[in-house]
């Protein structure tokens, strides 16, 4: 009866996980040196004190190396399977009577091993890194937002809908507040303020010079107003809508948010589906550019590793150019989210399958 697993298996995962976690070590230490060197002026301009600047690199690390993902676990499969190919290692086992189906044992065992971690830390520990990245940005780095965007829509609930052409968020004020109750294609109530600010202890909004304007049936009225206290169910920070948000909420909150600016009309809702949904897109990433990475470094060619790796960089860098090309076609040209972060997985794993059967042909 034929083992499961050999001692070549826990040889081959040896390498792949040692290769992979070695290469991601030092793409950490250069992206932290690197984001060091670019940001030193702002640590000592704002004086950053030594402890959040070392929690800031703590939380950078997984940020990249989420990044990356895709990338170095194909570069590291190219560099230990083409060495072993070099040495003719893999000339030996395939000789011995192992298929090559089997040699891709644990291959596949050690890309889900690294896609279960790349799922859990996508869904929940790199959002909260970012999190605190963000923070350390917002405090040391980034100016403080002074206003919020323009001509701001929002859809409050079925019948309730908002305007605001801008809100300074230095005076706690804005300009040209509307708010429109709507009863399915009748206007029941519009309230017109030149101004508004937010109360944040009694969570309400404070309009000035208002008008409102009632419409029952045929009788219409209309009030002048100078002061009005309002709640309304959204505060000043939710007029500005920020992309860096989607990366900094795990997964249930995300959902959450989305499913939040969908019924508010965001024309950016597309963006968060594309983060929800490319967080578990990534690891299957992982596994299918293994099979590819085993399948072309399996074969001993001229040029050695030199060749399998050149060539290794060209194809995940396709993948990454195709994987920000479909994203772009989604936010622009109306694809479904779920089938743009998914595209590049099918066709590359079609490239897999045909890579595949090469081999054991």
């Amino acid at each position: 009866m034929k083992k499961f697993w050999t001692i070549i298996d826990s040889f081959i995962l040896k390498k792949f996980l040692s290769t992979f976690f070695f290469a991601i070590m030092i793409l950490a230490v250069i992206a932290c040196v690197i984001d060091y060197s670019q940001k030193v002026d702002y640590f000592v301009e704002n004086k950053a004190p030594a402890g959040p600047i070392a929690f800031y690199f703590l939380n950078f690390v997984p940020h990249i190396v989420a990044l990356l993902f895709p990338l170095f676990i194909f570069i590291a499969t190219i560099f230990f399977t083409s060495k072993m190919a070099y040495r003719t290692e893999i000339i030996a086992t395939l000789a011995a009577g192992v298929s090559f189906r089997r040699f891709l044992r644990p291959y596949i065992a050690g890309s889900i091993i690294l896609g279960i971690i790349a799922l859990v830390a996508n869904h929940w520990i790199v959002p909260i890194a970012n999190k605190n990245i963000n923070h350390f940005h917002e405090l040391y780095i980034w100016p403080k937002k002074v206003a919020s965007d323009n001509n701001v829509h929002l859809r409050l609930s079925p019948n309730l809908y908002v305007y605001i052409e801008n809100y300074n968020y230095n005076e706690n004020t804005g300009r040209r507040f509307t708010a429109e109750t709507v009863d399915g294609i009748q206007l029941k109530e519009k309230i017109m303020a030149d101004r508004a600010s937010y109360d944040t202890l009694k969570k309400e909004w404070k309009l000035s010079s208002v008008v409102i304007r009632r419409n029952d049936g045929l009788k219409e009225t209309l009030e002048l107003k100078p002061e009005l206290i309002r709640k309304f169910p959204f505060t000043p920070k939710d007029l500005d809508d920020d992309g860096r948000a989607r990366e900094t909420m795990t997964t249930p909150e995300l959902i959450r948010f989305t499913e939040r600016e969908r019924q508010r009309g965001r024309e950016s809702v597309n963006f968060y589906l594309i983060e929800q949904h490319k967080r578990t897109a990534q690891p299957f990433a992982g596994f299918i550019l293994t099979m590819i990475g085993a399948c072309i470094a399996s074969r001993k060619v001229r040029g050695g590793s030199g060749l399998h790796l050149a060539l290794g960089i060209v194809i995940s860098a396709l993948y990454m150019l195709f994987f920000q090309f479909t994203q772009t076609f989604s936010t622009n040209a109306g694809l479904s989210p779920l089938i743009a972060v998914w595209i590049p997985n099918a066709i590359f794993g079609i490239v897999a399958i045909v890579l595949f059967r090469r081999q054991v042909n």
